[in-house]
């Protein structure tokens, strides 16, 4: 069965939370952009120390950057959510 792209937009990612998310996270990605630390392409990803999920903010001292394949296996509860 094909994925329903509209769909999903209409349900998950074209929500006013969804928007606000991806903006702190381009945010981020552009602040360390900027401090030379991440570049277009290099495969790394920018951590928030304290997610975004928990309370963290976009601001320096809260990221980091890691590689895409470290930041993106992280630890879970049984029941899904971050540990």
């Amino acid at each position: 069965m094909p994925r329903n792209y509209k769909q999903e937009y209409e349900n998950y990612q074209g929500t006013e939370a969804s928007k606000q998310d991806r903006a702190q996270r381009n945010k981020a990605r552009r602040m360390l952009e900027k401090k030379g630390v991440v570049h277009k392409g290099d495969g790394k990803d920018v951590d928030h120390k304290k997610p975004l999920s928990k309370g963290g903010t976009t601001v320096i001292n809260n990221l980091k950057a890691k590689p895409a394949a470290k930041n993106r296996s992280f630890k879970r509860n049984s029941d899904g959510s971050m540990k």
